[in-house]
């Protein structure tokens, strides 16, 4: 007597947030491979690049609607298992590190530009209904952003070496230079601000416009990029050419430690509101958005496929960028 296979059945998606091009797997049993399976997200068809009878990885198809979309393989009936994929917000960008949000839920993104390039707006804001605006225009190359307490935006400019001060109303100043190849920038709750320079150091610079370094790196050939964690520590990431590079925490004595290692191409970093720490992958193959686990591992929680930026909202929106698109995901995806 003959065991009869298992019905075809989808169990869930790893991981449950994506963007149109990012590689997710749809996991299950009995999956029939000759032929393939058609496999529909939102139901649209998508391109299965790897298949087994347990697990299927398919590329998400542009168009989905922003939202919780079904999941479907072939004519197995439709069961519990979405996966949360967010819609472009902002396209024609130039983003170098990730966008940034106000206080009143208004995000930030650039247009940076090649070198020496003056584009006619810098930095656009997105209000919170989706509308789009020009914000400021006299920021060379703008680069990372950053919010002051005092609810100032700070810009760096990667080529300049400066950092503008850039009010509500869109008036710019320099307020610190020569800092070499300035790319991210971060506030403490104190309001000291803390500045990475690509060829390798860490500078603080005090309120009162003291400077001085922190720590030093490895320099990167991309961008260096900050976010500062619960109980002030300083956490950076430096993409190399290295075929592994790490996530880096510093301490206020400017002491290194790596807090994980084995990443391709790490870049824009930024805290949850449940103070989780979300790493942007950009190497093509492991692409996508991750948070560092309790364990100090890196758990892929967004998939992508070329991400330079993260950030969140105080209203739980999730808005990660490429290059030239940034996304949104409503708030309370994929948790």
């Amino acid at each position: 007597m003959s065991c009869a296979s298992p019905s075809p059945h989808v169990s869930g998606v790893r991981p449950t947030w994506a963007v149109g091009g990012g590689r997710i797997t749809v996991q299950g049993h009995g999956f029939d491979l000759d032929p393939l399976p058609e496999v529909r997200i939102g139901g649209r068809s998508c391109r299965v690049v790897f298949a087994s009878p347990r697990e299927l990885d398919v590329v998400i198809p542009d168009g989905v609607e922003e939202g919780s979309a079904p999941v479907q393989v072939g004519t197995v009936e439709p069961a519990a298992v979405f996966v949360e994929v967010g819609a472009p917000i902002a396209e024609g960008l130039h983003q170098v590190d990730s966008p940034v949000f106000d206080l009143a839920g208004n995000l930030y993104v650039t247009y940076s530009g090649i070198r020496g390039e003056q584009a006619p707006i810098g930095i656009f804001r997105i209000k919170s209904d989706g509308s789009r605006e020009p914000f400021a225009s006299k920021v060379p190359n703008p680069t990372s952003m950053a919010f002051a307490p005092s609810g100032d935006l700070y810009v760096s400019s990667r080529f300049e070496g400066k950092v503008y001060k850039v009010t509500p109303k869109g008036e710019v100043d320099v307020v610190v230079s020569k800092l070499g190849s300035t790319s991210g920038i971060v506030f403490d709750e104190e309001g000291t601000l803390f500045v990475g320079d690509r060829s390798g150091q860490i500078f603080r610079v005090e309120a009162s416009g003291q400077t001085s370094v922190l720590a030093s790196l490895p320099p990167s050939i991309a961008a260096f990029h900050l976010a500062v964690g619960p109980g002030g520590k300083l956490y950076v990431t430096a993409p190399t050419l290295s075929t592994s590079d790490s996530l880096y925490c510093i301490d206020a004595s400017g002491t290194v430690d790596v807090v994980h290692a084995g990443f391709g191409r790490p870049q824009g970093l930024a805290f949850d509101a449940d103070g989780k720490l979300h790493v942007v992958e950009a190497l093509a193959g492991a692409a996508g958005l991750y948070a560092l686990t309790d364990q100090g591992s890196m758990e892929l929680t967004l998939a992508a496929e070329a991400l330079v930026g993260v950030a969140f909202g105080s209203a739980g929106e999730v808005v990660v960028a490429s290059n030239d698109t940034a996304y949104r995901l409503s708030p309370g995806a994929g948790r």
